[in-house]
């Protein structure tokens, strides 16, 4: 609804309009990596469905309002993000291993891992940024995938939470999630060649930074429950 109503004012006022997606729009994908052509292979009635199937409907109305309304648009699909602007109780791949303490100790357990094979992207938030702002500075309609093509297993990422945050933290393996996709990975061939844009910082540079903005606003969370 908010896309239909945001997609109603930029025909109204003739603005372009920006839709994020997401990689979820691909599902449990048979392609792999995901090119933007690929139609995606969704479960419509699994317990993921909601979120997958919001985000393709989405894309379905900003097509429709592009061919019949003539609204300027683009989009992109974007997978998962490693960034400072994170909630701290944010539900994601990278920010279910780091629920970091008051103590600051850090845990490597995640809900989803699984056998810990599944495989995600991520991608830190400042080259996402800079990727929207190519998308929406050039005359391209998309949809474009932003995002970064370094590719890890779940156990993996655990491992490098573990080498990079702290050494000490154990590895803890749970029943996984429904749907629960088995690879993910972006072709970001089209946005190399048309935005002249790509991802820049590593997963294993983009953490820490990530872990200190946790840790940081923890503190000053819990100083501004003193202060009371």
């Amino acid at each position: 609804m908010g896309t239909l109503n945001m997609l109603g004012l930029a025909k109204r006022i003739g603005a372009r309009f920006l839709l994020t997606s997401t990689s979820e729009v691909y599902g449990d994908p048979l392609e792999h990596p995901q090119k933007e052509t690929y139609w995606g292979h969704v479960n419509p009635i699994g317990v993921r469905s909601c979120y997958d199937e919001g985000k393709r409907t989405a894309e379905t109305l900003t097509m429709d309002y592009h061919r019949g309304a003539g609204v300027e648009f683009t989009f992109e699909c974007s997978s998962s993000i490693c960034k400072q602007m994170f909630q701290i109780r944010f539900g994601g791949g990278i920010s279910n291993h780091l629920p970091v303490s008051r103590t600051g100790h850090t845990e490597t357990a995640d809900d989803s891992l699984w056998d810990g094979m599944q495989t995600r992207s991520f991608q830190y938030v400042s080259d996402l940024v800079d990727g929207l702002v190519a998308l929406m500075e050039g005359e391209h309609v998309g949809p474009f995938n932003l995002g970064n093509p370094g590719e890890f297993t779940m156990i993996e990422l655990a491992e490098v939470v573990k080498e990079t945050i702290d050494p000490s933290a154990t590895i803890e393996f749970r029943p996984n999630t429904a749907d629960d996709p088995h690879k993910r990975k972006p072709d970001i061939s089209k946005a190399k060649e048309l935005l002249n844009w790509e991802p820049k910082i590593s997963l294993r540079e983009g953490l820490p930074l990530m872990v200190n903005d946790f840790r940081n606003r923890i503190l000053n969370e819990d100083e501004g429950k003193e202060n009371k």
